[in-house]
């Protein structure tokens, strides 16, 4: 690692720029850069690990009451009445709140704003908060919350997609979760076509079809959801959580409460997260909660919620049903795919809605696909709601296309590394579903994890027992389109510059662990010449910084990271004619480097960067500017493919060795090599953090890890705990040979792309076809457990199929089909329809 304080001399940021489109070009040579590439320690890295960083729960203010939510016991039943006489008159209760005190409803998605504070009417599943309470201590509240009397009217509780599926035309409306969606219990469904697939097949050499099932999983974070509200002494009402989503915390916040206090008094600061993978990007019901009973009682109110409550808190994996049917040429060309994706979503919506699409949307990016048809369903279902887990929504069709492609190449006779290598979507091109790739470096992120794990010469030649499976993936940096549509930025940067020499950098962005915060401080520091731990960086509040979106979707580096760089590099130009005019030299040979700024043909000649600013801010005053970033347009412009489109994607390869007890189906991973194409290493020691990291959460959930809930009718949680709910420890975790596969794209800072999603996707797939290559059998499902693999193995001893796995589907009416032109059949991007009639609307 870097020395703590220093930095190289050498390199350093001149005065010019290539702009093109309003973004910035960086085919810089990596040689002339002084911090991006280099392994520098995070900023914040002392405060954390000497225990300085204060986390949501760590938030002790003066008279400071603590908040707990009573959750229903039932999972399905309308509230007939709630008593909270005995609770409101037990000492040490300063305030009780029910649902119909905030009957305004929310959810992260305008399509789905169906969640309450409180529940109102009805609960849908065991954990729906019924009632809060405001007490001295958690346990006055606990005890409080015990004294409430909730009277409930069972209803028919919903369990799977199977039962979501039971008759929809003759069901009782009393009995649906929600009186939205398609019909019945079906939330979305979702059917689009690109190209001829009929045609297709018939040409194809090869057509299967398989089936799969991915359990769902929850993100397991070190740190539980926290929040504190009080009201400052400017009378605003702010909100201090463990969010990853500030800004639409903020919008949820503004919403319930508008009738009490309006948007510009309500402030939100996103805390240091202790890990959040997906699980706190939410607006919840507690962060609500305890601001309403701030806000009751005229003091600070804070709730940590228990590990069992995350649990039931959830927003985790989908459970996903696949059918995925797949037509190729005799050389493994994918020439149709068709595929089915049934969802699992919970109690509410969430982000079911993106769920639901990324399930599909990303199936064309990996490898060429001629025509494409998808179909996807998400049901609701009694039990703890589902949202982005890390690769939100992506995993579960990664691990059916990857198994399926292994399957081909060996009916066809081809090494599945082969199979992938041949037939690569193009850096540039455009997909069959209208998706714009940039760089594209997965053809030698196969060829390292190959030849560092000797695949090809090893693949169905080990002794029985031991086996290497290969499988690849790609994953978005950032989604193209923002959550609720408006053409204003989606992230943005403001940066002052004090005559002291210091840098202070303004985001909104939160920094969950992954190091963003550093990234900001990386770029900037780049720009001047600066060692970064010399910048301060200001994150995560509403009040004080520019709207970013939110960490999720691998957004942060990409779209904060130019938004960094295109206010430090306006920075850079406010600073250069004056230092030029001091030095009496052409601008262009101003330098910045070694926290310095001088003439590159006279290094000696110069000033310190402090000078600079300094000289600067005496011609044209105080020196600060902004930077914002908002992606290329998509050319998807149907209706569904918003869902999809990013600035770039990023491409995994990973082989996973395995060692099967061909008796037991007992296995280990002893060893996984795994190549990420990160556009270029904005760090690579963070790099290789967050790839290792997603190797291991890939791990667990192809080995171990489920949601899973007790009996068919009843929704009960079986292992809400980290003592039963099973994820790797150190004995399970494998070497990791880690390869950073660089190839610079011209959407990311300094040709960055992202690095703490797509690595995982990879993993589950592989170990499934690992375990194939070592005992000859097939475990459609993850997690692949011995018992599956142990099943497998006996069902091929008895003659039979040698695989576990699903072998049904929940029966849907599906509508049309939303055809639309491929870019190779002269397509536009728009459904047929419409192509046709604004072609008879020229034509008259």
């Amino acid at each position: 690692m870097a020395p703590e304080t220093g930095m190289p001399e050498s390199g350093g940021a001149t005065a010019g720029g290539e702009r093109a489109e309003g973004r910035y070009l960086h085919a810089v040579d990596a040689a002339s850069l002084s911090v991006i590439g280099k392994p520098w320690r995070k900023i914040d890295a002392r405060s954390r690990v000497t225990g300085q960083t204060k986390y949501a729960d760590d938030l002790a203010l003066p008279r400071m009451l603590a908040c707990k939510l009573l959750r229903s016991s039932v999972a399905h039943a309308r509230i007939k009445s709630i008593d909270t006489s005995a609770a409101e008159a037990l000492g040490g209760v300063h305030a009780v709140l029910v649902g119909s005190e905030l009957p305004v409803a929310f959810g992260i998605l305008p399509v789905s704003q169906d969640e309450h504070t409180l529940c109102i009417d009805k609960v849908r599943f065991i954990g729906d908060p019924v009632a809060a309470v405001a007490a001295v201590d958690e346990d006055t509240a606990w005890e409080a919350c015990r004294l409430i009397r909730v009277e409930y009217e069972p209803l028919d509780v919903v369990t799977s997609v199977f039962d979501a599926a039971r008759d929809p035309h003759g069901m009782d409306p009393a009995d649906r979760i929600h009186d939205y969606g398609r019909e019945g219990n079906l939330h979305r469904c979702e059917h689009l076509e690109f190209g001829d697939l009929d045609a297709a097949f018939a040409e194809s050499d090869l057509v299967r079809e398989d089936l799969c099932f991915f359990e769902g999983n929850t993100h397991l974070p070190m740190e539980e959801h926290s929040t504190v509200a009080f009201t400052d002494p400017d009378g605003k009402l702010c909100v201090m959580s463990s969010t990853q989503t500030p800004h639409y915390l903020h919008r949820a916040l503004a919403k319930v409460l508008a009738a009490f206090v309006p948007p510009h008094k309500i402030r939100v600061i996103a805390c240091p997260n202790g890990g959040g993978f997906g699980g706190k990007s939410d607006p919840f019901n507690h962060e609500i909660a305890v601001a309403r009973l701030s806000m009751k009682t005229g003091r600070p109110v804070k709730i940590t919620l228990t590990r069992e409550e995350v649990f039931q808190t959830h927003r985790g994996r989908h459970p996903v049903l696949m059918k995925s049917r797949i037509g190729v040429s005799k050389d493994g060309r994918i020439k149709a795919l068709e595929f089915e994706t049934h969802l699992d979503g919970g109690a509410y919506g969430s982000y079911g809605t993106a769920s639901t699409f990324y399930t599909g949307a990303l199936q064309c990016v990996t490898y060429k696909v001629d025509n494409y048809h998808f179909k996807g369903a998400r049901w609701f279902t009694n039990k703890a709601p589902c949202g982005p887990k890390r690769g939100h929504g992506t995993p579960q069709p990664r691990f059916a296309l990857e198994t399926q492609l292994d399957k081909v190449a060996v009916e066809l006779g081809i090494d599945p590394a082969t199979l992938r290598s041949r037939h690569l979507a193009e850096a540039g091109s455009l997909t069959a579903n209208w998706m714009r790739i940039g760089s594209m470096g997965l053809g030698e992120c196969i060829e390292r994890v190959c030849a560092g794990s000797g695949f090809r010469e090893r693949w169905g030649r080990l002794p029985l027992g031991r086996g290497v499976g290969l499988a690849c993936s790609s994953y978005l940096s950032g989604a193209g389109l923002p959550i609720y549509w408006n053409a204003m930025p989606h992230s943005g940067v403001q940066l002052k510059l004090d005559r002291s020499g210091l840098v202070t950098v303004f985001c909104g962005s939160t920094d969950i662990g992954q190091g963003s915060n550093s990234i900001l401080a990386y770029i900037v520091a780049e720009v001047f010449g600066l060692d970064p731990q010399d910048l301060r960086v200001v994150t995560s509040d509403t009040d004080l910084t520019p709207v970013d979106l939110g960490s999720y979707s691998s957004r942060v580096t990409v779209m904060t990271g130019n938004a960094a760089l295109q206010a430090a590099e306006r920075a850079r130009d406010l600073l250069v004619p004056h230092v030029a005019a001091q030095l009496d030299i052409p601008k262009g040979r101003v330098t910045f480097g070694g926290g310095r700024v001088f003439d590159c043909e006279d290094p000696e000649r110069g000033m310190t960067f402090a000078e600079a600013v300094g000289t600067a801010e005496a011609k044209i005053g105080t020196i600060g500017t902004t930077g914002s970033y908002r992606p290329p347009k998509s050319p998807a412009r149907y209706k569904g493919g918003g869902v999809g489109p990013s600035p770039s994607y990023s491409y995994t390869a990973a082989v996973v060795e395995v060692d099967v007890d061909p008796e037991t189906g007992i296995y280990t991973v002893p060893r996984i090599w795994v190549a990420h194409d990160i556009g270029r290493a904005i760090n690579p020691a963070l790099v290789v953090g967050q790839v290792e990291g997603s190797v291991y959460m890939g791990l667990g959930e192809a080995m171990m890890e489920e949601m899973s809930y007790r009996g068919n009718r009843f929704g009960v949680h079986k292992i809400p705990s980290m003592l039963e709910y099973k994820s790797p420890t150190s004995m399970e975790m494998p070497e990791v040979v880690t390869y950073l596969v660089e190839d610079p794209d011209p959407n990311g800072p300094f040709g960055a792309k992202e690095a703490g999603q797509g690595p995982l996707l990879p993993i589950m797939p592989a170990v499934a076809n690992a375990i194939y290559d070592a005992v000859g059998v097939r475990v459609d499902e993850v997690p692949v457990t011995p018992e599956k693999v142990f099943d497998a193995m006996q069902r091929k001893a008895q003659g039979k199929e040698a695989r576990y796995g699903p072998r049904e589907l929940p029966r849907v009416e599906w509508p049309e089909p939303r055809r639309v032109r491929t870019p190779w059949q002269g397509g536009t991007g728009v459904e047929v329809e419409r192509e046709d009639e604004l072609a008879r609307s020229s034509q008259g």
